[in-house]
């Protein structure tokens, strides 16, 4: 299998923060949010092999958690890796499907785009390519090495 790898380059990027959002602390009580929201997502998506979301992961402190709300209702995350002071990587994102029509997957990149252009950051790494993220301004296919 082989997979393709992206990055959104924030500087060709102008994205508001157009949903609600928040920086999370890694306590019990969010992390057991956290986990029921991944696990609905997995069951969502009815994903035939899931790797389990270990608690360690969002008590990184180069990774920051970030929940999208609904109502206050905290409905969805993502967890961001911080490379350095210009790299961070989209690492995990999830969410209820509450409403599905909102494309939360979508709104919530083009709000951490503006997040993390406005901390000085260059590039989010996206993984892999999945191609409705190709829709996000900046995004970019990464060749091989030369």
């Amino acid at each position: 299998m082989s997979y393709q790898f992206a990055r959104i380059n924030l500087e060709r990027t102008d994205y508001g923060h157009s949903v609600s959002w928040n920086y999370l602390q890694p306590t019990t009580d969010v992390i057991n949010s956290l986990q029921q929201i991944y696990r609905q997502y997995c069951i969502y998506k009815k994903f035939i092999s899931v790797m389990p979301l270990f608690d360690s992961r969002f008590q990184d402190p180069q990774t920051d958690i970030i929940g999208y709300y609904d109502n206050q209702d905290l409905v969805a995350f993502s967890l961001i890796k911080r490379y350095d002071q210009y790299n961070a990587l989209c690492d995990q994102f999830a969410w209820t499907y509450h409403k599905p029509k909102q494309r939360l997957g979508i709104e919530s990149l083009k709000t951490e785009c503006a997040i993390y252009k406005d901390r000085n950051f260059k590039y989010l790494y996206l993984d892999q390519a999945h191609m409705y993220k190709s829709q996000i301004k900046g995004f970019e296919i990464l060749g091989p090495m030369t």
